[in-house]
């Protein structure tokens, strides 16, 4: 079962790697795969409260900004209005990829994971 899980953890931290690489290269599309692919890994059953938070140390090295107003906002909001945010956020990558537009919708889908 250990190793089951240390290599979906793996595979998480691969595909987020990944993913980020392919948005600084351009390859929008490709980044929106890859994330689409860590968020369906999460909702397996194997994923557990250990593997999301090194999925969150992770994102936080790989966006970490000198100038970071969304970390300034975040501590600033409750739980609700963050949460509010998220799902609005999500809704937005849906709206943007259904219409091909590759590029807002990882930004979108990017600018959740930081309230997360």
């Amino acid at each position: 079962m250990k190793n089951s899980k240390e290599k979906l953890e793996e595979e998480i931290i691969e595909l987020t790697i990944s993913s980020d690489q392919k948005y600084k290269e351009g390859d929008f599309k490709g980044s929106l795969d890859d994330k689409f692919k860590v968020r369906s890994l999460l909702k397996s059953n194997l994923c557990d409260k250990n593997i999301k938070n090194i999925l969150k140390k992770e994102l936080k090295r790989l966006y970490k900004s000198k100038f970071d107003l969304i970390y300034d906002h975040k501590k600033r909001i409750d739980d609700q209005k963050r949460n509010d945010i998220i799902l609005s956020l999500e809704n937005k990558c849906k709206d943007k990829y259904k219409t091909g537009d590759f590029e807002g919708a990882i930004k979108a889908l990017r600018r959740s994971e930081k309230y997360q």
